[in-house]
């Protein structure tokens, strides 16, 4: 199997280190409804993980909440409610959702707020190690001290600086510099050595792929938006921490566009998983998620998702004309070459970097050819 490594920017081969694939995807951070860009990201590596069992192997699946974070405490402040309280109507509505889009549950969903003292000591070592230090308004991971940052953005330093949009804090060390944990007096807050506060973003889904996965893992994966900062700092301070490489592929999956435009809660364009649900249903909802090549942007408009409806449509009739097919004989070589070759060239599109596109369109001229067989009165039972 060949995937595309974002890591080494190219096509490798893909072969588990171990009998089990260990595979850690960033999850939400639970703020509001998930949007259609989530069920793209996390349907592609479903069917990813679903391949991969498919082909035999065992796959151990994590894939994390972020439930303390500075848009769950404004949401939290503005209904006059609790992050706490916030986070879990948020991750009840995401388990109903994504069970109605067929996603298989992870092995484990791990919380930020379940993993503060495994935050806390990780924090600890990259101090002892010299990796990070202390200032009036955090713990700051000291990114010169890395001498491969920028090695999965491949930009250079001085690139990064320009180019991205860095907290500007005067008393950081270095511009690049981020926060594995900030002091606050306010709620909530968690005691530390250093001071109280909360944790920062990138370093709770290092401590929680490491605590499940191990130091060192197959598959990284998330949306393209995530490369950088989150996935470049996450290597960072995993990498500095235990010195193995962290993840051996880095896979990300294309944003979904609404008129060209990025589908962001920021901008206000998003389409809630709901909504989308509601409207086309489930399967056309899975069909057009893996319609296009994972790695590439992709638009949702209604012309697209009625086609993927008129897919699912013929996939029903498929199955109902096989389901209740009566009869003997009939062209049964003609079939079991079909079969032979569909399963073949499906195979074949799956394994050339995840090509979906290409595996239902020769999914679908499967389906085809026994809806035609069926139309003529040939499909017998055997």
């Amino acid at each position: 199997m060949k995937l595309y490594n974002r890591l080494s920017n190219s096509i490798e081969n893909f072969r588990p280190t171990d009998d089990e694939i260990k595979m850690y995807v960033c999850g939400v951070t639970v703020y509001d409804h998930s949007h259609i860009g989530h069920a793209r990201t996390i349907i592609f590596f479903d069917v990813l993980r679903r391949y991969l069992l498919y082909k035999g192997f065992k796959v151990k699946y994590i894939q994390n909440f972020t439930d303390i974070d500075d848009k769950i405490i404004n949401r939290a402040k503005i209904e006059g409610s609790c992050p706490d309280e916030i986070a879990k109507r948020y991750i009840d509505e995401y388990y109903v959702d994504f069970d109605s889009l067929n996603v298989m549950r992870a092995d484990k969903y791990p919380l930020v707020t379940e993993h503060i003292p495994d935050i806390i000591n990780f924090i600890g070592i990259l101090l002892k190690k010299g990796y990070a230090y202390i200032s009036p308004n955090g713990v700051y991971f000291h990114v010169p001290s890395f001498d491969n940052y920028g090695k999965l953005s491949k930009k250079t330093i001085k690139e990064l600086e320009s180019g991205s949009r860095i907290e500007v804090d005067p008393l950081k060390r270095d511009p690049l510099d981020f926060a594995l944990w900030k002091f606050y007096s306010d709620q909530p807050n968690w005691t530390s050595p250093w001071g109280s506060g909360r944790p920062g973003w990138h370093i709770e889904c290092s401590v929680m792929a490491s605590k499940y996965l191990g130091d060192s893992f197959d598959i990284h994966g998330g949306g393209n938006d995530l490369i950088f900062p989150h996935h470049e700092n996450e290597i960072a301070q995993s990498e500095s921490l235990s010195g193995k490489e962290m993840a051996r592929f880095w896979l990300h999956v294309g944003m979904v566009s609404i008129n060209a435009e990025k589908m962001s809660k920021s901008t206000g364009n998003i389409i809630a998983v709901t909504d989308a649900i509601r409207k086309w249903g489930a399967n056309a909802i899975r069909i057009y998620s893996i319609s296009g090549h994972y790695s590439k942007p992709l638009g949702y408009d209604d012309s697209l998702l009625m086609a993927c409806l008129q897919k699912w449509r013929l996939i029903e009739v498929c199955v109902y004309e096989l389901r209740f097919a009566i009869g003997t004989g009939g062209e049964t070589d003609v079939i079991e070459r079909l079969l032979n070759k569909t399963v073949h060239a499906f195979e074949s599109a799956m394994e050339d970097n995840m090509n979906t596109a290409l595996a239902l369109s020769i999914f679908m001229s499967f389906v085809n050819e026994i809806n035609i067989f069926a139309a003529n009165e040939k499909l017998t039972k055997d």
